[in-house]
C-alpha cells in the first residue's frame, strides 16, 4: 500500500487554491486556517486537507460570506453533533442580505438611468458645468437607494 501525502509550499498552495500567499498567512493569523507545519529551514508546508479547507474558505468568501460566517460554517462543517439547519440559517440570512443589496442596486440603476436620460434630453453636448446631472445631485432630496 503506497501512502503518499502531497505536500504544498505556500506558493503551490496559493496557486492550487487561487488565493494569494498573504491571504493564506492572514487566514492562519485569524485562525481560519491552521498554522502551517514548518520545515527545519522554516518553510511552510501544507497538505491536501489544508487545500480543501482553503478552497472552502475561498468559495465562502466568493459568495460574500463574512469572516465570522465563514468561521461558523467551518465549525459546522466538522461537527457531527450540530444540526445542518444552522448552516441553512446562515445561508438564508446571507441570501436575505444579498436580496436587500440587489433591491438597493436596482434603485441605484433607476436613478442613474434617469440622470443619463435627463442629460441626453436637456443638455448633452452643452457646457459641462450646465449638465442637469450636477443640478440633480445638488438637490438635498436626491438620494441613492432611498437613503438620505
Amino acid at each position: 500500500m503506497n501512502l503518499h501525502i502531497r505536500v504544498f509550499t505556500i506558493g503551490a498552495l496559493s496557486k492550487a487554491a487561487g488565493v494569494s500567499a498573504p491571504t493564506i498567512r492572514y487566514y492562519e493569523d485569524i485562525g481560519l486556517l491552521p498554522k502551517a507545519r514548518r520545515t527545519g529551514a522554516g518553510q511552510r508546508n501544507y497538505e491536501e486537507s489544508d487545500l480543501s479547507r482553503l478552497t472552502f474558505i475561498k468559495q465562502c468568501r466568493d459568495f460574500g460570506f463574512s469572516i465570522d460566517q465563514v468561521r461558523e460554517l467551518l465549525d459546522l462543517s466538522v461537527s457531527g453533533e450540530r444540526d445542518c439547519t444552522e448552516t441553512r440559517d446562515i445561508a438564508q440570512l446571507h441570501l436575505n442580505e444579498v436580496r436587500k443589496k440587489l433591491a438597493e442596486l436596482k434603485l441605484l440603476e433607476a436613478r442613474l438611468e434617469g440622470f443619463v436620460d435627463r442629460c441626453n434630453d436637456a443638455c448633452a453636448g452643452g457646457p459641462g458645468d450646465e449638465c442637469v446631472i450636477f443640478k440633480e445631485l445638488a438637490k438635498p432630496e436626491v438620494s441613492c437607494c432611498g437613503k438620505r
